[in-house]
């Protein structure tokens, strides 16, 4: 069996101040070190063969929190990115809604109908994501692997495991800093068996 453990990157200063990421970046806060260390705890006696991380410097700054003193290799993949939000990035979520209030509200609300700003569609993310997903699996058969990624990508990689169609992309678990994911592949099936877990934090605090 292949083991999949998909997570979010840690909280960060961005995520504090309400300011929209996608392909940009801040760095983590001391909360978010904290949330991917509390991962790491986790997992600790879970065998972790290798680790693929988005290659945003919040993502491998998660990787290497939940990673701590084990010797386990870090990949960089630029597939595993957030989505690209073009004109909206580095922006406050509150310039957006003034700015663009319709594509905002769709951009929360009615995924199927948002369209971007100079930046990527929903479905352009689970393409590529997915596209993603395939190859690791095919290429890490038998593994177990530690996926770090963004909250829109991995809502993107559950539509794609999930065939969910388009409006339905916000549903279900609401996907906290370094919550845990875990898909189990199979010969015939593939599917979650957790999802959005927090059970790891060890306070009450919890941010975007």
């Amino acid at each position: 069996m292949t083991r999949l453990y998909i997570t979010r990157h840690g909280q960060t200063e961005w995520n504090l101040e309400g300011r929209l990421q996608g392909r940009m970046d801040s760095k983590l806060t001391s909360l978010g070190e904290s949330q991917a260390q509390w991962l790491g705890e986790k997992l600790k006696d879970e065998r972790i063969d290798l680790i693929i991380s988005s290659s945003s410097g919040r993502t491998i700054a998660t990787a290497e929190n939940i990673r701590g003193k084990r010797e386990i290799k870090i990949i960089p993949n630029d597939n595993l990115r957030e989505i690209y939000l073009g004109q909206w990035e580095g922006m406050l979520h509150t310039e957006v809604e003034k700015q663009w209030p319709e594509e905002h509200k769709n951009f929360w609300n009615f995924p199927h109908l948002y369209k971007p700003i100079g930046g990527e569609t929903f479905s352009q993310v689970i393409a590529r994501v997915g596209h993603e997903i395939e190859r690791i699996i095919t290429q890490y058969k038998d593994k177990n692997v530690l996926i770090v990624t963004h909250a829109v990508a991995l809502k993107g990689i559950i539509s794609y495991i999930e065939k969910k169609d388009l409006k339905d992309f916000w549903g279900g678990a609401f996907m906290y800093p370094t919550c845990l994911n875990i898909l189990e592949i199979n010969k015939d099936s593939r599917k979650f068996t957790l999802m959005g877990d927090t059970s790891h934090y060890k306070v009450e605090e919890e941010a975007m």
